[in-house]
Formats: structure tokens, C-alpha cells, sequence
């Protein structure tokens, strides 16, 4: 297992209310688990409808498909969740960095052998887990510093905290991507 922070769970407590009972949960833990739940459902209504190939197409100049915007946020999302448990190995790096380049490219495209479906369940399941670390974690205050890459700042720390206010604006993002590319292929609007 990666080495964490000393400050940082690599697990979550069983005594924890889990995210499906937000009842007892912090009003900062339910303000998060309802953007993310407001937004993955806007990245979800894009697809409603769509068969396997219309999610597959690239109906705009750009390369982004609706299926791949699912499966790219999918992929962030459970980096992200990695990262907040394991710290700044779960987001590579290092010997494996080519294979993460690699496989973050993979990401955005949908590939003949996947499946709306198959991407909307590991959709669902990557976004069971992060919810239950909204639920679950101990201090949301708790940070790793940010592995060594061009696009961070040398030093810099998230907290995970920041890292879900990170996957809220990612997915708010790729949701509004995907309303265009939807908007493109059939002239549906899934967010006006």
C-alpha cells in the first residue's frame, strides 16, 4: 500500500453514518454530497435516450463523446478518491507515468468494446465510494501534498476538502461539455 499522511485516514470508520443517511451528517457533508449529486445528474441526463453509438460519437469538431465524458469523469473521480486515502502515489507518477498518461488519454474516448451501461455502473460505483467518503471521513481538512507535475504548484497540498470541491467542478464542467455534444447528435437539451 502507498505510504499516506500521518493525518489522513486510509480508511473510514464503521461506526460512520453512511452517505445513503445524510440525516446526521454535517450541513458542510450534505452541501457536498448534494452538488455532486446535482451535478452527476446533469452528466447522467446527457445520456438518457442515447444507444451505445450515439454516446460514441464525437458529434461536435471536438474528439469528446458523451460516453467518454462519462467514462473520463468516472476515471477522475476515482483518482481523486484514491488520492484522498492512499495520497499523491494513487494520482502516478514516477515509473508508471507513461502508463498514466496513457490511460487518462484512454478516458475520454468511449472504445467499441464498452458500453453505455457498463459505463453509467462504474459511473454509479465510483460515486457510491466518493459519497461515502464525504460521509465517512474523519477531517475533511486532512491534505497530502500534490505529486510532482507541471500543472501543480511545487509544494502544494489538498486537502480532501478541495479535492471534492475539485470533482464537483470537474463534473460540472464535463456535464456542460456533454449537453453540447448532446445538443449536437439529436437536438436535445438536457440543461435549458
Amino acid at each position: 500500500m502507498p505510504a499516506t499522511d500521518t493525518n489522513t485516514p486510509t480508511s473510514t470508520p464503521a461506526s460512520t453514518p453512511a452517505a445513503s443517511d445524510r440525516s446526521s451528517l454535517s450541513a458542510e457533508r450534505r452541501d457536498l454530497l448534494e452538488a455532486l449529486d446535482t451535478h452527476r445528474e446533469f452528466l447522467r441526463t446527457t445520456a438518457r435516450g442515447l444507444t451505445d453509438a450515439q454516446a460514441a460519437e464525437a458529434s461536435t469538431v471536438s474528439v469528446l463523446s458523451v460516453g467518454g465524458l462519462i467514462k473520463h469523469v468516472a476515471f477522475t473521480e476515482s483518482g481523486w478518491a484514491d488520492f484522498i486515502v492512499f495520497g499523491p502515489e494513487a494520482l502516478g507518477g514516477g515509473a508508471d507515468e507513461a502508463a498514466g498518461y496513457a490511460a487518462h488519454a484512454d478516458s475520454f474516448r468511449m472504445n467499441e468494446d464498452e458500453t453505455l451501461a457498463g459505463l453509467l455502473e462504474r459511473y454509479d460505483e465510483v460515486a457510491r465510494r466518493t459519497d461515502d467518503l464525504v460521509a465517512t471521513l474523519p477531517d475533511l481538512d486532512a491534505s497530502h501534498p500534490l505529486p510532482s507535475a507541471p500543472w501543480f504548484e511545487p509544494g502544494a497540498t489538498r486537502s480532501a476538502r478541495r479535492v471534492f470541491l475539485h470533482i464537483i467542478a470537474e463534473t460540472a464542467q464535463h456535464a456542460g461539455h456533454a449537453d453540447i455534444i448532446r445538443e449536437a447528435i439529436d437536438g436535445a437539451r438536457t440543461m435549458g
